[in-house]
């Protein structure tokens, strides 16, 4: 019998239960019927953050960056390429540090860009400074 999974819309922020083999098909969401997994980062804000990585039964890394960031800009382009590489192994999700300050406060983000690893709500892992698309794959592969 296939286990069923958690996973939070990354459009409407539903939470789906479907069985995990499901999730590499693309399904939708049952109440938005947008696609729940979309394999590009979610922003998120302080209101829907605590949902977002806690009840997802799947592994999120959050970058927290800034717009004023040079690195941070940098790192967005292959920060997409890995959640695109990564597909449906790990969810992607950013936090604007600028507008959520309370995010960043209570992570306590001292630099950025940040990278966060979250499974079941809990902080996992984390690597500050820019990195490629491959070494952010080889590093949430590693860590996931």
């Amino acid at each position: 019998m296939d286990q069923s999974i958690h996973v939070v819309c990354a459009q409407c922020g539903a939470v789906n239960r479907l069985p995990s083999k499901r999730i590499a098909e693309g399904p939708s969401c049952g109440k938005c019927h947008g696609r729940i997994v979309t394999g590009k980062p979610v922003a998120l804000k302080e209101g829907g953050f605590d949902k977002y990585v806690g009840r997802n039964d799947l592994p999120v890394l959050v970058d927290f960056w800034a717009p004023w960031c040079g690195p941070c800009k940098m790192m967005a382009p292959a920060f997409e390429q890995a959640a695109h590489t990564l597909g449906t192994r790990v969810l992607f999700a950013k936090v604007n540090t600028e507008e959520e300050q309370g995010l960043g406060g209570k992570y306590g983000i001292m630099s950025i860009p940040t990278m966060v690893l979250f499974e079941n709500g809990r902080e996992k892992a984390r690597v500050s400074g820019a990195l490629s698309a491959q070494a952010i794959v080889d590093w949430a592969n590693s860590h996931a």
